[in-house]
């Protein structure tokens, strides 16, 4: 349970509000690559952070990303003709370029000086592993861009599903790193009576089928800090030799935007949340492989994310609140728990019918809530130390490369520490506990 004012903090995000302000001082995902294809082509709008701006790609290849309306008489410039590395405005032809300059005022009088007395609002990118990235807090204190996990290797296959989930970004992670539920609310889809993993049919639709060697429904949770988030441990009883072993999957979170989900076998996967606005968030369900090559459009299949199928051109649901998901009832009594189709979409439908924001000073939180309550603590300790004038939590130096950092999945024997897997000596050197971040924090 949450204070109505310490809930507030956590949640918002638009203009001032601190969370927001702490947020903006990391790089965000602010859209995939894909969705700017071609230089000097159609620019494509996007909001984040309760902004409305559009994107880019110039005639050279780079992305600009800037306020969408056009500094002089606020028309948008996601109309406007993408040229010369410029986004000149239709309305009196201004043009202005990826850092914000004006480079021409067609209407203003020959060697006018007015356009160097104007600047737009213009932001920073980056491009890696598939996604354009961007810089939204002050330039001064801006962090070097780190390539994100699934980045690691140059050759790495990558498939992205993209989702717009309506409800707040802090639901999103929390829903993430919540395992408990993948138990009940995922247990048509991840099974334990299964021996390989694939597809199945059943009531005539086809699904993706995960597997775990567990019917344990209230795993164990185990949290540990460290300098980019955390790492926690969901140990259930495996179905074979529970005496001497524990299963054990290991979720990693990495503030703000990112978790990462424990492998498959064949494939990494990890998740993205970046807020919209206070009520909006853009889901990213990322897989990668340096041992198979991924299929985008089967892996969008798989989630019910494929545009102009399963979502509108504005990665909006077909499947959503105002028609219960369509949910299948018969499929229910088929034997399916949901009668929901996709992952992605059975978790939205439990996290946006909580509201946009949820009431969290009217939850009952039990034992299988530990990392969320660590979850909140961590953030909302973070956002008063950088009230304070500390840095953005998990921007202080020396940083962790997030192409390090690693998820785990395994049966283990009782006698070992969950802590010891997937960790190398990077990473075991920025663990610390929660008592620490909160001195550090004063």
């Amino acid at each position: 349970m949450l204070s109505r004012e310490d809930n507030e903090l956590l949640c918002r995000v638009e203009g001032d509000a601190p969370m927001g302000r702490m947020l903006r001082h990391h790089w965000v995902p602010a859209c995939m690559s894909e969705e700017l294809p071609e230089p000097g082509g159609k620019p494509k709008r996007l909001r984040l952070f309760g902004e409305n701006l559009v994107a880019f790609r110039a005639d050279d290849g780079r992305v600009g990303l800037m306020d969408e309306l056009c500094p002089h008489r606020r028309a948008s410039l996601a109309l406007g003709r993408n040229e010369n590395c410029t986004l000149r405005c239709l309305y009196h032809g201004w043009a202005v370029d990826l850092e914000g300059n004006i480079a021409e005022m067609p209407s203003e009088p020959p060697g006018s000086a007015f356009r160097t007395k104007v600047k737009h609002v213009a932001y920073p990118t980056v491009e890696s592993g598939g996604f354009v990235w961007a810089y939204m807090g002050d330039k001064a204190t801006m962090p070097g861009f780190q390539p994100p996990p699934w980045a690691d290797k140059p050759d790495n296959s990558i498939a992205i599903a993209k989702i717009h989930e309506a409800a707040n970004w802090v639901q999103s992670v929390e829903g993430s790193i919540d395992s408990a539920h993948s138990s009940t609310l995922h247990s048509s889809s991840i099974r334990s009576d299964a021996t390989v993993t694939g597809s199945t049919d059943r009531g005539g639709t086809e699904r993706l089928l995960l597997v775990r060697p567990s019917v344990d429904k209230a795993p164990r949770i185990q949290v540990q800090h460290t300098q980019y988030g955390f790492r926690y441990a969901a140990i259930r009883t495996p179905i074979n030799n529970a005496d001497t072993t524990d299963y054990v999957r290991v979720t990693v979170y990495i503030a703000p935007f990112t978790t990462l989900i424990p492998p498959h076998d064949t494939w990494r996967s990890g998740q993205v949340f970046v807020p919209v606005d206070d009520h909006n968030t853009m889901f990213y369900f990322v897989a990668w492989s340096d041992r198979i090559t991924l299929d985008t459009e089967r892996w969008r299949r798989d989630n019910h994310a494929r545009p102009g199928i399963d979502l509108d051109q504005d990665f909006r649901k077909l499947r959503n609140r105002e028609n219960d998901y369509l949910q299948n009832r018969l499929l229910m009594k088929l034997g399916d728990f949901t009668g929901i189709e996709g992952i992605p979409n059975q978790d939205m439908a439990m996290q946006e019918t909580m509201g946009s924001i949820v009431d969290r000073t009217r939850e009952n939180l039990g034992a299988s809530d530990v990392a969320i309550v660590r979850f909140r603590q961590m953030m909302l300790t973070g956002v008063k130390a950088f009230l304070e004038g500390a840095p953005a939590l998990g921007t202080d130096e020396p940083r962790l490369p997030q192409t390090a950092i690693r998820s785990f999945e395994g049966i283990i024997d009782k006698t070992a520490s969950w802590r010891d897997f997937a960790v190398g000596a990077e990473e075991r050197a920025g663990f610390r506990d929660l008592a620490s971040v909160v001195r550090r924090a004063g």
